[in-house]
């Protein structure tokens, strides 16, 4: 694929940490960027680790599966992001610890190049420094944006959220997350659309769990994707990274909207079919780079 087509991909990279020690790489822009590159777009994560073993091992995974690590930036201030998990009567807490490298991305230190677009979170949002570092990138690019809207408590507030939707294109969220934006007393219909035209956005995408997504336009206009009802569930986590790295790449290529959501659909259903948010075996994404027509991309 050409150069210019390059997505930029702005925002967090962390370890999942649980009680028995064990990790897990992720961060929604660090799954959408994985999955980009297993697609064949090269995409330029821009984040930032600390200067330490797990900074080092973010570089050292990157660059085993062909991701650049150009525009990853390093702290020898900063940690590199975690979340602990804590489980209470066998439900999981999660603390996503602040004042990580990523809450620190510089603007200053940002790519050159054009690129095709940018997909950023509102997680790498909550610290002043990240969103200067972000403000920056939109300042040097004419591009359009794709806003994955990502609610944690209590790292989000709703005139930063807004504020970001306020500059996308595209936008993605939950039905929760639908909820606590607009009105929950008003059907999804009514707050996607309301939600979409306070914003002026060309699409929002509303992911529905289990029932799949809905996308609507900007006349009110929906499609619809629903999982295969035959389809084993082993593992929902990162489910919408999934999605929104296939919608990404329907943008990218110009896919008519009924088959960019099919398509995202079919890749977040297959995701949930095996353990973790990202796929380190290449086979698991080569049929798709089959059937999808990117197999020389």
């Amino acid at each position: 694929m050409a150069q210019e087509q390059t997505p930029f991909i702005y925002g967090e990279v962390l370890f999942d940490r649980f009680p028995d020690g064990h990790m897990v790489l992720g961060g929604a822009p660090f799954n959408v960027a994985w999955h980009l590159q297993a697609f064949g777009q090269a995409p330029t994560f821009i984040s930032r680790v600390g200067d330490d073993p797990l900074g080092r091992q973010i570089r050292s995974a990157m660059r085993a599966w062909g991701l650049t690590t150009a525009a990853l930036q390093l702290d020898s201030q900063y940690p590199t992001g975690t979340v602990e998990v804590h489980f209470n009567n066998g439900e999981p807490d999660y603390d996503i610890v602040f004042d990580r490298a990523y809450d620190h991305i510089d603007g200053v230190g940002l790519p050159p190049g054009t690129p095709s677009l940018l997909y950023h979170g509102t997680l790498a949002l909550r610290c002043q420094d990240s969103r200067k570092g972000l403000q920056a990138l939109k300042t040097a690019n004419d591009m359009p944006i794709f806003v994955d809207v990502n609610l944690r408590p209590p790292w989000w507030d709703p005139d930063t959220t807004h504020d970001a939707l306020a500059t996308a294109r595209w936008a993605k969220l939950n039905t929760d997350e639908l909820s606590l934006l607009t009105a929950p007393d008003r059907s999804l219909e009514q707050n996607a659309l309301a939600l979409l035209q306070r914003h002026s956005l060309e699409l929002l995408i509303v992911t529905r769990g289990e029932r799949g997504a809905m996308v609507i336009g900007a006349s009110g206009d929906q499609t619809v994707a629903e999982p295969l009802a035959a389809q084993p569930v082993v593992d929902t986590v990162g489910a919408g990274d999934a999605f929104s790295s296939a919608f990404v790449l329907g943008l990218m290529h110009q896919w008519p909207l009924e088959l960019t959501v099919s398509r995202a659909q079919d890749f977040a259903s297959a995701l949930v079919g095996v353990r973790g948010a990202t796929v380190q075996d290449d086979g698991f994404y080569r049929p798709f780079r089959d059937r999808w027509g990117l197999s020389n991309a």
